[in-house]
């Protein structure tokens, strides 16, 4: 009988790397058997997938616990259609609330653990490294400094590269020009993935548009949210839109305004100047400053250990901060070009691309020492 393995991604993020991990290790062996949790990605991969993320993202404090009895009830189908699977292998990619305990359950189990994208344990709870070392049989890590942090607590991992690389990479050269240009400098606003963020946020980004009418604003939309909804926001400001094409989008893009998430690395490893912007309800701002316990917020700042993208969050994400800061980004010579020169370091401390490919292989080979 061939080899099985079980992959769970709770996100697009997770569904986006977990699909090029499912082809890698499908062009390995064709007659891998994968059944998964994720979604279009990863179904499009090979994957038989079971469980599609749309059903499981419940974001922050509040949503989790309101939804406690769909997470608690996705948790007992989870195990058993593991245990009717019998898989060789269970890769876990991120999604930490949920995966870790499936993890430590695989464990008693006697299923072998990989676990794809550490949780962000450097950031706040620092004390799921005891659950990790004890679960996680092989964990691949894809930040840097991550392999000297869990170092320093007794664990060996693997640093792979990022997969955001990868996508990036595959993507440079292939986007046609936007819709509509019209030879002005464009400016990129990225007001995040989710409905109440996108709100929040965009009503702030749209601010800076009336005072650079040299330069074309364009929201790159996500594509999980209607248009309608974003033209509902924008009303008659002079802002274009444009769906599913984010990396073009920053690719045309002399500046981009981000909200705080991976879209501010994807825009960094693009090397497209920009500013991190962020700002959240009372209440997990106040859970957050108690929790987390790291001196930036953006993955780039953090990478480089220094402060290379300025970060606006709550009480500087406000208009005139927003404004000034655009400004420079557009106008100061000097200033784009030391954030460039760093932007491109960035890349190059991010290991090169092919995260995937190195994990697919390591899991090919264990599943090989495998009776």
């Amino acid at each position: 009988m061939g080899k099985r393995v079980y992959v769970i991604a709770g996100e697009a993020s997770g569904d986006l790397h977990g699909g090029n991990l499912v082809r890698e290790l499908l062009r390995k062996d064709p007659a891998l058997q994968v059944r998964a949790w994720g979604g279009d990605r990863m179904r499009a991969a090979g994957a038989e997938v079971v469980k599609h993320y749309r059903d499981l993202a419940f974001m922050g404090f509040t949503q989790v616990v309101m939804n406690l009895r769909t997470i608690l009830r996705n948790m007992a189908w989870c195990k058993a259609d593991i245990a009717a699977f019998k898989p060789d292998a269970l890769i876990l990619i991120d999604y930490p609330g949920f995966n870790l305990r499936i993890a430590e359950w695989a464990h008693g189990q006697g299923i072998p653990v990989h676990y794809y994208i550490s949780p962000q344990v450097w950031a706040w709870k620092a004390d799921r490294v005891k659950t990790i070392k004890r679960v996680v049989d092989r964990m691949y890590v894809i930040l840097p400094f991550e392999k000297d942090w869990y170092a320093q607590r007794g664990m060996d991992v693997e640093f792979v590269g990022h997969p955001l690389l990868d996508e990036i990479d595959a993507a440079h050269g292939m986007g046609s020009p936007l819709p509509g240009d019209d030879g002005r400098p464009v400016v990129a606003l990225l007001p995040g993935s989710r409905r109440q963020e996108i709100e929040r946020m965009l009503s702030t980004m749209l601010t800076t548009v009336p005072h650079f009418p040299d330069h074309r604003f364009v929201v790159a939309a996500a594509p999980s949210v209607p248009e309608s909804f974003y033209r509902g926001l924008i009303g008659d400001a002079p802002v274009d839109l444009v769906a599913g094409r984010t990396y073009a989008v920053l690719h045309a893009a002399r500046a981009a305004l981000v909200t705080s998430g991976t879209a501010t690395l994807e825009t960094a490893l693009i090397g497209t100047p920009e500013a991190v912007c962020y700002s959240g309800s009372a209440l997990n701002v106040w859970l957050a400053k108690r929790l987390i316990q790291v001196r930036f917020i953006s993955l780039v700042n953090l990478i480089m250990d220094r402060e290379v993208v300025r970060e606006l969050i709550q009480q500087d994400m406000r208009p005139a901060p927003l404004r000034a800061e655009l400004d420079r980004l557009l106008h100061d010579g000097a200033y784009r070009a030391r954030m460039e020169a760093e932007l491109a370091e960035l890349r190059v401390k991010l290991g090169g691309p092919g995260a995937s490919a190195r994990v697919a292989d390591r899991v090919w080979k264990s599943l090989q020492e495998r009776p």
